[in-house]
């Protein structure tokens, strides 16, 4: 006991947290429903959700049926964010730790390989996004825009992004709430300088979409929004007392990840439907394309609060990366672990920033196939909650010969079988940018949904057919399974 308290003042003394995937102890679970707001709504107050308004309306769609998916997208991905959050409290222990009751101590595997390349993706691409703001923004106002600043802003980035992951949580969540300060205000000034160049007459011409485009919209958002994030839910609710109420937790997950994108995109629907120079400028530098709206006084604060947002959002994502890899049976600390995904979110960030031609297509096309068996497995996590009556058995999440074993064979056939069907039902729409997924849609035709170049081919099924399987399947065929283990 006394070697654990001298880690625990050394921690307080350093700032640096060294729990790593290990069961956080009782008398460190102080945290509360309603801290969880900060961290949340830090990392998705990005201006970077205004641009998420130009890919909704490339599905061919109108401003209010825009809207619908948008807030319907991004309400209901964080409140599935919130019901995977309830299990950070019922087990302190990060998301993919938690995953073990349900795929058992080795089979967790399967789907942690799965959410490390989804969180070093995303990290990677709100740091490429911040290094191209930044190249944009100093080239208009003329501080040279070209290859040394993009050097000079990729190592700044990723230094930030490290160094925040590596002291870990609790400098993370102060961090966190400072943020949402400066990126909140200066997000209400962006809106207030640029409110004016909304045509409403323009935005209410838009003509509307088909039901297979809203439904490809809505599944676009929900995958971009939270889902994006479910992988990591539990990670950020560990430090709950075991006493939180289970609906706070959802509640205010909900509420700190939504809140700020449902305004954002929904304010960005009408900048991108007022002008085609916006719609079609988001794809290449979403943020650049946004500060050209602005006057030359407003760039610099716009450009840091559009940095340190993209950086608030890849902290979180590699730390929880990190405590990925050491799930995956890795053995480094756990700065260590999130140091090894700050080298590779720095090599990554500098191939695209300064080798690929396109980036913005090839994510999207990478975010929807691994959003496939990432939706199929919190489909099964989500009904691992709803069957079990009791916390978490810690010692057995550790212990393969423990209650919930080494493999459980039905959650990873139903996750395997739901992403196969999932993977048939999508298809990739930037064939020339990502021509390594055009595999996908393989069920279109036989199923009678037109194929490939049919109306369903752009509704992105597959992502809520991976999810509902996943969750019907456990459900049912996990039911005794559970029983068991909590009897035991």
């Amino acid at each position: 006991m006394s070697e654990r308290n001298n880690t625990l003042e050394t921690t307080r003394r350093l700032g640096v947290e060294q729990t790593g995937i290990e069961i956080i102890d009782e008398a460190d679970r102080t945290a509360q429903p309603r801290d969880l707001f900060w961290p949340w709504f830090a990392a998705n107050v990005s201006v970077f959700g205004l641009s998420y308004a130009s890919f909704v309306l490339y599905f061919g769609i109108s401003f209010w049926q825009g809207v619908l998916v948008s807030v319907l997208g991004i309400v209901i991905s964080f409140a599935l964010c919130g019901v995977i959050a309830i299990a950070g409290k019922r087990g302190s222990a990060p998301t993919m730790i938690m995953s073990r009751a349900a795929f058992g101590v080795q089979g967790q595997k399967v789907p942690g390989v799965i959410s490390w390349l989804v969180s070093i993706g995303w990290e990677t691409f709100l740091a490429i996004l911040a290094v191209l703001a930044t190249s944009t923004i100093f080239t208009r106002l003329g501080w040279g825009g070209g290859t040394s600043t993009k050097v000079v802003a990729a190592l700044v980035v990723a230094a930030m992004i490290v160094s925040a992951s590596v002291a870990g949580y609790h400098i993370i969540m102060r961090m966190q709430s400072v943020l949402t300060w400066i990126t909140g205000i200066v997000t209400v000034l962006y809106m207030v300088l640029t409110i004016d160049d909304i045509n409403w007459s323009a935005v209410q011409d838009i003509p509307a979409g088909s039901t297979q485009s809203v439904i490809g919209a809505l599944v676009m958002v929900m995958t971009g929004f939270g889902l994006g994030w479910i992988n990591i839910a539990a990670d950020w609710s560990r430090y709950q007392k075991r006493t939180a109420s289970g609906p706070s937790i959802v509640a205010w997950n909900t509420f700190g990840g939504a809140l700020a994108p449902v305004i954002l995109v929904v304010f960005g629907l009408a900048l991108a439907g007022s002008s085609t120079e916006i719609l079609d400028g988001v794809a290449g530098d979403p943020i650049g394309t946004l500060a050209t709206l602005l006057p030359t006084w407003a760039l610099v604060p716009f450009l840091l609060a559009a940095i340190l947002s993209l950086v608030s959002g890849a902290v979180l994502g590699i730390y929880s990366s990190g405590l990925t890899l050491l799930s995956l049976g890795v053995r480094l600390k756990r700065p260590q672990a999130a140091g090894v995904d700050g080298v590779l979110l720095t090599l990554g960030t500098i191939y695209v920033v300064f080798f690929a031609d396109n980036f913005i297509n090839p994510f999207q096309s990478f975010l929807i196939t691994l959003g496939v068996p990432l939706a199929a497995w919190a489909g099964i996590m989500i009904s691992d909650l709803v069957l079990r009556k009791r916390d978490y058995d810690d010692e057995a999440l550790f212990d393969e010969q423990g209650r919930y074993g080494a493999f459980d064979w039905v959650s990873i056939g139903t996750m395997v079988a739901a992403s196969v069907i999932g993977w048939g039902l999508v298809i990739n729409t930037f064939s020339d940018d990502a021509s390594w997924n055009n595999w996908q849609g393989y069920l279109l035709g036989p199923l009678g949904l037109g194929g490939r170049d049919g109306a369903w081919a752009f509704a992105n099924l597959g992502v809520l057919a991976a999810l509902l399987i996943g969750f019907l399947v456990a459900l049912v065929a996990r039911r005794s399974t559970v029983a068991r283990q909590e009897a035991a």
